[in-house]
């Protein structure tokens, strides 16, 4: 039997995560906040001992250290995390048709599932023991990841330890993360998402650097969790938590790197990004059944380059991808163009193409050219599954909704002809306050589906208006 350990840090002494802020002193640097790799492994056996006997877990911790010693629990224990999209009731049903036996683990009274419930305890007291860094059964199931349910039922993807080690080794190995001194790991995105799961969460633990308790989202947040933590800095967020700190002119600490992914990035918010943290800004790709499989800067090219050891199999209009830390060769819901044996091109989700009187356009290029109309905050098209009555036919049209404060219908309208094939105009168009963007800054095609519906009848109105 093969293992691995589970965490690559040796020295009992090293810190593994940063909890609040913390001190400055001549001699020391930070100090009084730091949770050592002895701290650390004596909690997760002091949680370990609180675990019910069901096989599954739940993990909804909003403390990212106490997440990370829930995961860490979890898997010495043998238990499986349970990580899905969300955890509305409908999903928790589902949950708990999947696994029976699943508790929930929760640091706060806000979380009301329907499930046995396990409350983070304090740790005040939690005896060191002897010093052993546990080692894992490579091949040991220790998650279960959800897809979203975009595009149907939510599906569950099994993952082994094994093939979580290999995928965050590599994205750190391809971000170029320093390991003398070990990095300092800020994360805007939940651990509970593959993303954050991997890139704020497992980066740490098997590249020997730290991460911070803090799931920050608004700038000053952000901003604060930076600042609490010890230089170099990993900043771990997404577009839409990217575009607004830099829209909020708050005065940064010092960043290393900028680690972006969830949703596509515009060339001209990467560059913006780069010249206010004075730091590259890397892209990820990946999906809930691949994990993280290639990065990018985009600053500096437009192409993806694989991780070690993954390739493209491909077969007609379809592109599976295998080897690696991919256990089984998956059929990617994305359009991708390969260019070499390491590098691809890629051109949005296949469900994105939208064909509107032959012509075809992405949902993915319409909206990067909405957000760049100047006055534009935040954006996106939507492509109904029925038609919607324009007043010129039953006939399917694409509609949209935008946060754009200084602008009105015509002026958007014209300055999207300037790019836009007239049969891709959206009808209706819909001014919102905001769009809603769940925590990792995705947009939930429910949600937008729902703000349309309610739109509808005045966004017509204004639409018709506009073209009169």
């Amino acid at each position: 039997m093969s293992t691995l350990p589970l965490v690559t840090h040796t020295d009992p002494d090293s810190i593994i995560a940063w909890r609040g802020a913390g001190t400055r002193d001549g001699h020391h640097g930070y100090d009084g906040r730091a949770v050592t790799l002895r701290r650390f492994l004596a909690e997760v056996r002091e949680l370990a001992a609180h675990f019910p006997a069901g096989g599954h877990l739940l993990n909804l911790c909003s403390d990212r250290y106490r997440f990370s010693v829930g995961l860490a629990a979890a898997i010495v224990s043998k238990k499986i995390s349970l990580l899905p999209s969300t955890h509305t009731p409908g999903v928790i049903r589902d949950i708990k048709a999947f696994a029976p036996d699943v508790f929930c683990l929760t640091d706060s009274n806000a979380h009301a599932v329907d499930l046995p419930q396990l409350r983070y305890p304090a740790m005040d007291d939690a005896h060191a023991g002897p010093f052993a860094v546990p080692w894992i059964d490579s091949q040991q199931r220790v998650a279960v990841v959800f897809t979203s349910g975009s595009t149907g039922a939510p599906q569950p993807h099994p993952k082994t330890w094994r093939a979580l080690v290999s995928c965050v080794q590599a994205e750190a190995a391809c971000l170029e993360m320093p390991r003398h001194p070990p990095c300092s790991v800020v994360g805007t995105v939940p651990p509970q998402h593959m993303y954050g799961f991997e890139s704020t969460v497992l980066i740490a633990w098997h590249n020997g650097h730290a991460l911070s308790h803090a799931q920050p989202f608004y700038p000053a947040d952000i901003c604060q969790a930076l600042a609490d933590v010890p230089a170099p800095r990993v900043l771990v967020s997404s577009p839409v938590h990217l575009r607004a700190l830099l829209d909020s002119g708050l005065p940064l600490p010092a960043i290393d790197r900028v680690v972006s992914a969830t949703a596509p990035l515009s060339l001209q918010l990467a560059r913006e990004v780069e010249a206010r943290c004075d730091a590259p800004l890397m892209e990820i790709y990946g999906s809930t059944e691949t994990g993280q499989i290639a990065s990018r800067r985009p600053t500096q090219s437009t192409q993806w380059r694989l991780f070690p050891g993954i390739r493209w199999l491909v077969e007609g209009d379809r592109v599976r991808a295998t080897g690696g830390h991919i256990e089984t060769a998956i059929a990617m819901n994305d359009v991708i163009e390969p260019v070499s044996d390491d590098y691809f091109l890629l051109h949005g989700r296949i469900a994105d193409l939208v064909n509107i009187a032959g012509k075809r356009h992405s949902l993915v290029s319409l909206n990067h050219l909405l957000n760049r109309i100047p006055g534009v905050m935040d954006g996106a098209f939507y492509m109904p599954d029925e038609p919607i009555d324009a007043g010129d036919g039953r006939i399917t049209r694409l509609a949209a909704c935008v946060v754009a404060p200084e602008l009105d219908a015509p002026r958007l309208l014209a300055a999207l002809r300037e790019h836009v094939d007239p049969v891709f105009l959206p009808r209706p168009l819909v001014f919102v306050e905001a769009l809603p963007r769940n925590s990792t800054g995705k947009l939930p095609r429910e949600a937008l589906q729902s703000l349309i519906q309610r739109h509808t009848t005045p966004a017509i109105e204004a639409t018709q208006a506009s073209h009169e």
